[in-house]
């Protein structure tokens, strides 16, 4: 009975009279689950969007970040990092830390998953100013990969796809924070900020041992809310039909 009054709320937001923020339902993230749900179950060997055996999709989900508070007044700590979307093979729980990701140490696929709509990439994170979405989403797949022994070579995909519409990747908006030069950079400038402390051995380690076989191996691209559902419309017409609807109303709304 709650889920189908929640369903009937949900309901008004395509009515003329919503009983809260159309945005509720109509946003990035519900579309990315949407679609991640279809990809799933459809399962193209050869798209982006694959899963192979034993993989599976979380939304919303914890990763770990190299850079977690040491002690309480932690100056340099950020806080693990929430991923629109992730495939692979991996546990959801880590600890206490009941959305925590882990990656399986048998594990072949990780690909995380940013969603947008119209806006880009988020600038930085407030202890690292220059230290921005895509340069902290390759660190913390390295570290997931790190904390799983998984070292990237092992792996036969790593990925970060920033899912967008088709005029902001036509515009280059995301094609600068994807350059695998700029996270580079970025990431390195975050490990020197340990230059005085104790742990910038460790960090400097993190760096070599992980960090760069990551980049030097991950697959990062923009990929086109629009082409998403084309490939859908290949195979399951009406449900691509649907999907660009809710894909308008989300335009719509935002």
């Amino acid at each position: 009975m709650a889920l189908q009054r929640v369903l009937a709320m949900l309901q008004t937001c395509t009515a003329g009279s919503p009983l809260f923020p159309p945005t509720t339902l109509y946003n990035q993230t519900w579309l990315l689950r949407l679609l991640l749900n279809w990809y799933s179950a459809f399962n193209l060997p050869d798209h982006p969007l694959t899963f192979p055996n034993g993989a599976r999709w979380y939304s919303d989900g914890l990763l770990p970040s190299a850079f977690l508070s040491r002690h309480t007044d932690d100056r340099l700590a950020e806080k693990r990092m929430q991923a629109a979307g992730v495939i692979g093979q991996f546990d959801v729980g880590d600890g206490d830390i009941l959305t925590g990701l882990v990656l399986r140490r048998d594990a072949t696929h990780l690909i995380v998953l940013d969603a947008l709509l119209l806006d880009p990439l988020q600038s930085s994170i407030w202890r690292a100013p220059y230290f921005d979405q895509a340069a902290r989403t390759v660190a913390c797949i390295a570290e997931t990969l790190r904390r799983a022994n998984r070292y990237p070579p092992d792996m036969e995909r790593i990925g970060f796809y920033v899912l967008a519409p088709q005029p902001q990747i036509d515009q280059g908006v995301f094609a600068e924070d994807l350059h695998r030069d700029s996270i580079k950079q970025k990431v390195k400038q975050r490990v020197s900020d340990y230059k005085n402390s104790d742990e910038y051995a460790d960090k400097k380690e993190w760096y070599r041992e992980w960090f760069k076989p990551t980049r030097s191996q991950i697959d990062l691209r923009a990929i086109s809310w629009e082409s998403l559902i084309a490939t859908v419309a290949e195979h399951d017409p009406a449900e691509a039909a649907a999907m660009d609807g809710f894909y308008g109303r989300c335009l719509e709304f935002h």
